[in-house]
């Protein structure tokens, strides 16, 4: 379809009702709209659409060929062109899910997608020194650590503008527990502007980024090693499109976290080196425990709290949170040259303990928009243990799943 000089590809739906539709009228979607940047009344047309230019690569990979860099570069346009169908989307997904991508192909296909995306560069305002970032590959409840990392390593004098995209796994997708304290849905523009006056931000990247969220979140619900180079592929291009030098990666483990063993992670690990240093990436992955959740909610406004109660240095803060948090963060702040090795947690305990990164998190929060929480649902179901006992496992699938 055509108008404007723009073209997307639709699928054509015919009714004989001329009170939704006149004859010889094309009804469009709020979305068609937008895109073709048109106003009711101006003329368009149609036409059938042609195969994509990449559609060849997309067969041979179907058949289980070995995708080159142009090949990549190729579909990874169409998609962003709006050129499959979502027939044709899922299919590159299932494709690269039975026959894996080799480590070559997971560099391709993230040089791809950082090809077809908005990139964002700092360095006017940070000059030489790092853009942080931390980033968890998900799959556990309540790991909110980036609302205390961002807050505290900020509050060091690190640039940390952190975005997210909402997962699709999560009953609290990635900056949703941010939305219950303040704005995450900022224009580039605007997100610029927080990140200049505070150093960092905690928002959704969607926006900021918008012509890369045209293709499809290969990462978000990733699992497993055959989807690892989809995961690698979607986290690192979205790190770099915003902007990212230096990013700290938290692998989970645990026999209901995404990861399930010892030697997958691995695995993934270097899978993850090896794409972020030929990208000029600097990256320390580590790995931790994943076995039950993190801290004491799961949901956005129940792990908002929790986060909150951690930055005031409440007594009843979740512990593992904290611990978390402060590792992760003392992680970050070592990638500050002026920073002997071993010194970071500490540095963020102090951060944290001083109440600086409470105030951080307060200026990121006004700057963005503050927003009142809500108070937790007044449904309340105590579920009590029949007998005395020891808890030896606590599945973190089935959790998510109750709270979603």
């Amino acid at each position: 379809m055509q108008a404007n000089g723009q073209a997307i590809a639709a699928v054509l739906n015919v009714v004989d009702d001329e009170h939704i539709v006149q004859t010889c009228d094309l009804g469009l979607s709020e979305e068609a709209f937008d895109r073709l940047r048109v106003a009711e009344g101006q003329p368009a047309s149609i036409e059938h659409a042609e195969p994509p230019p990449s559609i060849a690569a997309l067969h041979r990979k179907i058949a289980g060929e070995r995708l080159s860099r142009d090949d990549l570069f190729a579909v990874m346009h169409d998609i962003a062109g709006a050129r499959y169908s979502k027939i044709e989307l899922a299919a590159f997904v299932v494709a690269t899910n039975q026959f894996e991508l080799d480590r070559d192909e997971v560099l391709h296909l993230t040089e791809a997608m950082i090809a077809v995306g908005r990139r964002i560069d700092w360095q006017h305002e940070v000059g030489r020194g790092p853009v942080v970032d931390k980033h968890c590959i998900g799959g556990i409840p309540g790991n909110r650590t980036s609302m205390l990392v961002v807050p505290i390593v900020t509050a060091h004098g690190m640039w940390c503008p952190k975005t997210s995209s909402r997962a699709i796994t999560s009953p609290a997708a990635r900056p949703t527990p941010m939305e219950v304290l303040a704005e995450v849905e900022l224009p580039l523009e605007r997100l610029q502007q927080i990140v200049r006056l505070t150093r960092g931000c905690l928002a959704w990247g969607g926006t900021a980024t918008s012509r890369q969220r045209r293709h499809p979140d290969l990462g978000g619900a990733a699992a497993g090693h055959r989807l690892a180079g989809q995961m690698v592929a979607s986290i690192l291009s979205k790190k770099i499109a915003a902007g990212s030098t230096h990013l700290v990666l938290d692998i989970p483990v645990g026999p209901s976290a995404k990861v399930r063993t010892m030697p997958e992670a691995q695995r993934l690990k270097k899978l993850f080196e090896y794409v972020a240093s030929r990208l000029g990436l600097q990256l320390d992955a580590v790995i931790t425990d994943g076995r039950q959740p993190i801290g004491r909610g799961i949901g956005p406004a129940l792990e908002a709290r929790d986060v909150m109660m951690v930055l005031q240095n409440h007594p009843d803060a979740p512990h593992d949170l904290r611990h978390k948090a402060l590792r992760l963060a003392g992680r970050v702040i070592e990638f500050d040259t002026d920073v002997r090795g071993g010194d970071g947690y500490r540095i963020a305990r102090d951060i944290l303990e001083s109440g600086r990164a409470l105030a951080q998190m307060n200026a990121i929060i006004a700057a963005q928009g503050r927003r009142t929480p809500p108070e937790p649902g007044a449904l309340v179901f105590d579920v009590p243990a029949p007998k005395s006992g020891v808890v030896v496992a606590i599945d973190n699938l089935r959790l998510a799943r109750i709270a979603r």
